[in-house]
């Protein structure tokens, strides 16, 4: 089952989640960290690459970025453990995917937004999200975004 929410032009949903859902554990730093998969949809003709986003607002040093990807061959799922762009460094300091591992006990909201772009972007593998907003800027033809909430368990099964 795929739940999918409607932002703006495009539609982004995921596969494990539904909008303001919680996210699986096995897709945070309580399980096996690896990245959910998530569907986009109407992605508009003339789209030549799409980046993707996630961060957490919640963070109580502001907004905390969990994922930095790019160059994103236009498709309708991005599958769960891949990296299928270019990837840029994150607040861990790390060039992957780092799932949700908020406070234990605090729930946290994981944006995950999605850009379709005129154009393949020249930008070095591990750059910041801020680089990459800025190159992004005059080239996003859609985009869109779903959210996903975490909390970490107080006790975790081992």
């Amino acid at each position: 089952m795929t739940t999918i929410v409607k932002t703006e032009e495009l539609t982004i949903g995921s596969t494990v989640f539904s909008n303001k859902g919680y996210i699986p554990s096995n897709y945070t730093c309580e399980g096996d960290n690896i990245n959910p998969s998530i569907t986009v949809e109407n992605i508009p003709s003339g789209t030549k690459s799409l980046a993707l986003i996630v961060d957490d607002p919640d963070a109580a040093d502001g907004v905390f970025n969990h994922w930095i990807i790019w160059n994103i061959h236009p498709m309708e799922m991005i599958i769960e453990n891949t990296a299928p762009g270019t990837q840029g460094k994150n607040s861990f300091g790390k060039i992957n995917y780092q799932g949700p591992c908020p406070p234990e006990g605090k729930d946290h909201r994981y944006f995950f937004k999605v850009y379709a772009l005129d154009i393949l972007l020249d930008l070095k593998k591990g750059s910041d999200k801020k680089t990459l907003e800025k190159a992004m800027q005059e080239h996003i033809l859609a985009k869109g975004e779903i959210i996903g909430m975490y909390k970490k368990s107080k006790h975790k099964n081992l």
